[in-house]
């Protein structure tokens, strides 16, 4: 009896740092592919930068029938390293992952979240670690610093601190 066709979700695990590449080669080869992006707000020399990066490093989908796709030059496109696999046989998502990650909508992620610890790169409080509060604005934070027993709340320029 023959198997029965349709299209399926395939997850596929892509060569370190190579997402992007593995997405456009796949599509140029006229597959239909999913690589969900969600934005992240990072610091980066001195300034928050809203960045786009893949939700799920290192892999991506791809929508595919077993009878119908030739699944031969997907393990030999640039990016990909290979369909991931259960019990050697390829392992459909289920469409329900799918819709839902097709549909959703995605929040930055702030890079600074009240209580994160933070050091001060500044002259005078060289290499000072204190506790990111909030931001002041767009260019300024304002931070806990413990400094002669006691806590102190200062206001600097956002360029002036880095994660710890």
């Amino acid at each position: 009896m023959p198997e029965a066709t349709g299209k399926q979700w395939y997850l596929i695990q892509c060569k370190p740092r190579q997402d992007m590449r593995a997405l456009e080669h796949l599509e140029r080869q006229g597959y239909q592919c999913l690589l969900p992006i969600h934005e992240v707000e990072r610091l980066q020399k001195g300034k928050l930068q809203l960045l786009s990066e893949p939700l799920f490093p290192g892999y991506l989908f791809i929508h595919l029938d077993k009878v119908e796709d030739n699944w031969m030059p997907i393990r030999s496109t640039r990016g990909v390293n290979q369909i991931v696999k259960f019990g050697g046989r390829p392992a459909p998502v289920p469409s329900s992952v799918i819709d839902e990650l097709s549909n959703r909508e995605m929040k930055a992620a702030p890079a600074l979240v009240a209580g994160d610890r933070v050091r001060i790169n500044d002259p005078s409080l060289q290499q000072v670690e204190a506790i990111f509060l909030e931001k002041n604005g767009d260019e300024r934070v304002l931070l806990l610093l413990k400094l002669l027993q006691r806590e102190v709340v200062v206001d600097i320029p956002i360029g002036k601190i880095a994660n710890v």
